[in-house]
């Protein structure tokens, strides 16, 4: 059985003492498939070097983060539009809105989201949407550049059901992570009415532990914890749903 953690940062600094324990440990219990998200430049060497010690397992995406879309945003997509150009990524991401610390950089975002998102379709690459407190703006901006060449995943799903069936109009998966295990957390109420041809699993570590590791560190091999809840919602083997998801990511990622 072949998981795929298809939102994870492990190059950060939270993983700096025990990384390769982290990896081996998941790798060892299925989870062999890791895509790896972009926060900005800082991070860039980082990924790097994750990517050269598990060439197999690591799949880069390239991107700048809502949250880090600064007075310097400019020189940051500079950064993001040189490093698609150099090199391949799997993903544009993770880009979007994010109102939920600060809401001084609205307009800085929507311009850095549609511009990334530009860039997505000019490499042919799928992108990976970051989205809190904003799906309203998110859903203004897929409308206004909706087509057969906008595809992604919606990272970290926590919509309504109308807002899942939304964004999967707008050729988006929907990242399945720790927050489908919370009691607060409401998806899990409709989550089966959505075909799982539309779900990928995330963990988001080292961010949003799923129960019963609430409040401690995320790691991916916790995704086992996001499949049991799946395979409850759904009434399917663990197993089945690992392949149908696996196999999503692959269609999205195109690997």
């Amino acid at each position: 059985m072949v998981i795929t953690d298809t939102h994870t940062h492990l190059y950060s600094e939270a993983f700096d003492k025990d990384r390769d324990v982290v990896i081996q440990k998941a790798i060892e219990h299925g989870i062999k498939r890791f895509f790896i998200p972009s926060i900005d430049s800082t991070y860039t060497q980082s990924m790097l070097d994750l990517e050269k010690r598990y060439p197999k397992n690591m799949f880069l995406m390239m991107g700048l983060h809502p949250t880090h879309v600064k007075e310097n945003y400019k020189e940051e997509l500079i950064h993001v539009d040189r490093m698609l150009s150099n090199r391949s990524f799997y993903a544009v991401g993770e880009i979007g809105i994010d109102l939920y610390w600060d809401k001084t950089f609205l307009t800085e975002q929507q311009e850095a989201f549609k511009f990334q998102i530009h860039l997505a379709k000019k490499h042919g690459l799928p992108i990976v949407i970051h989205c809190r407190d904003s799906f309203d703006e998110i859903f203004e901006v897929l409308e206004e550049e909706k087509g057969e060449e906008l595809f992604g995943i919606f990272h970290c799903f926590t919509g309504t059901e109308e807002q899942a069936k939304k964004a999967i109009n707008y050729n988006m998966k929907l990242g399945i992570g720790g927050v489908v295990t919370f009691k607060n957390g409401k998806i899990d109420r409709f989550l089966n009415k959505i075909d799982l041809s539309h779900i990928v699993l995330e963990t988001d570590s080292p961010y949003l532990s799923p129960v019963p590791y609430r409040g401690k560190r995320n790691e991916s091999v916790y995704l086992l914890e996001v499949l049991k809840k799946l395979s409850l919602l759904y009434g399917l083997d663990e197993k089945e749903i690992a392949e149908i998801t696996t196999q999503n990511s692959k269609d999205v990622f195109g690997v």
